[in-house]
């Protein structure tokens, strides 16, 4: 029997190569899986540049007639006063005006004994980007009562919403630097583990949330995002 020596070299030298293939691809692999994840933190202290204040004029009589009468005094009262303190026009909105009957609510047994039928809310809403200029009318607002005024907040648990509008020119930055943070964190992992920290493997971008820095100064603001990062690890 003749034997092919050329097709057996051909054979074994096929089965050396991919072995050599194969093995490379699974060192390869251990390579890449040798990775640490950290998490990257940026924030920032920020300045609100929106104020939004809702306003209720609380109202109340025993006419329809002289009660409308009222609402628009009192809604020409606050107007002007705003006005007074340096706000355009542009900032002043008269929202609309909401009566009740309190004498006809049927789920209230001395709904006949109320000293006053009618209770009258007004809404206005102040919306400015000088809080400074707000604040200051804030404290002034209480005038307002002695012309018989009485001004309430339409959300009492949140009187003045402070809003940061300017996210956007603050993401690349802070991106950059939770990234920067997160690489000083590998770093030290792989110092501890006699390593080089080597390229991105996988970034993942944390949400970006913005909250008051504490109750008392809600128009301060905390900017914050945090960045998970796989990082390859070499020796």
């Amino acid at each position: 029997m003749k034997i092919d020596w050329l097709k057996i070299l051909i054979i074994c030298a096929s089965i050396v190569i991919a072995g050599f293939f194969v093995g490379n691809m699974h060192k390869t692999g251990k390579k890449y899986d040798r990775f640490v994840q950290v998490k990257g933190l940026s924030e920032r202290e920020v300045n609100a540049d929106l104020a939004v204040w809702p306003i209720n004029i609380t109202l109340t009589a025993n006419d329809l007639n002289s009660l409308r009468i009222n609402i628009e005094e009192q809604n020409d009262e606050v107007y002007e006063f705003f006005i007074a303190q340096g706000f355009e026009k542009s900032e002043l909105t008269k929202g609309s005006t909401n009566i009740n009957d309190l004498r006809a609510d049927m789920y209230n047994s001395n709904s006949r004994n109320n000293e006053f039928r009618y209770l009258a809310k007004s809404e206005f809403t102040v919306r400015t980007n000088d809080i400074s200029k707000l604040q200051k009318a804030l404290s002034e607002s209480l005038k307002l009562m002695s012309k018989g005024i009485l001004l309430g907040s339409k959300n009492t648990w949140r009187p003045i919403e402070y809003i940061f509008t300017e996210l956007n020119d603050l993401k690349p930055s802070m991106i950059e630097e939770a990234t920067k943070n997160a690489r000083v964190v590998a770093e030290k992992f792989a110092r501890d583990s006699e390593s080089q920290v080597g390229e991105i493997r996988i970034a993942r971008q944390g949400l970006f949330t913005i909250s008051d820095r504490d109750e008392n100064t809600p128009q301060i603001k905390i900017v914050r995002v945090v960045s998970t990062i796989d990082f390859q690890l070499r020796k």
